[in-house]
């Protein structure tokens, strides 16, 4: 199956909407949110159509489709609108032999890592910029921002399938491409 991948939304009806035409385009069987959905946070600017209400709608109408971890900007109140879960502090899917350990990024990250074996995928979302960064005992992985990225970086998402990680812009554009090594 194919994941899309795709973090910190921030109430952007703008940036929503081109994320789900990304998802149509891209055909995926899911589509995994690292958190940071509805509301924009006291630390970053109103993202261009910040229009929670809206975003609500939008990914309503995708419920089925939808996996979610909380951000540090996801509330119970958040929740209560939502029609899928959005509360937990973490995912775990797998790729092969693989755990993904899929997160916002404020709690667990590389100076906080949850527990993982050797080989395992740390996925998290919060710093708003695409990474990916092998460690000798796991990879770090982030997808960027759909709506507010930082660092000069692109309003994007990641896909995943058959051990390939590609990063992409909204309109499709590859940025970045790693495959998962043997083993």
């Amino acid at each position: 199956m194919k994941w899309m991948i795709a973090s910190d939304i921030h109430g952007s009806e703008f940036y929503c909407e081109k994320l789900l035409a990304a998802y149509d385009r891209e055909q995926a069987g899911r589509l995994l949110l690292l958190g940071d959905i509805l509301y924009h946070g006291p630390r970053n600017d109103l993202p261009q159509g910040y229009a929670p209400k809206k975003v609500i709608g939008l990914l309503n109408a995708r419920k089925s489709e939808i996996l979610c971890v909380r951000g540090n900007c996801d509330t119970e109140v958040d929740q209560m609108v939502l029609e899928f879960p959005i509360l937990a502090d973490y995912a775990i899917i797998t790729e092969g032999c693989r755990a993904i350990y899929a997160t916002h990024g404020h709690n667990y990250n590389e100076d906080a890592l949850p527990p993982l074996c050797p080989g395992d995928i740390l996925l998290h979302g919060h710093t708003h910029i695409p990474k990916c960064t092998e460690h000798p005992d796991y990879i770090c992985m982030n997808p960027g921002s759909v709506s507010i990225p930082k660092a000069g970086s692109w309003h994007g998402y990641m896909t995943l399938s058959d051990g390939v990680f590609v990063w992409k812009d909204l309109d499709g554009a590859v940025m970045q491409r790693f495959c998962l090594p043997q083993g």
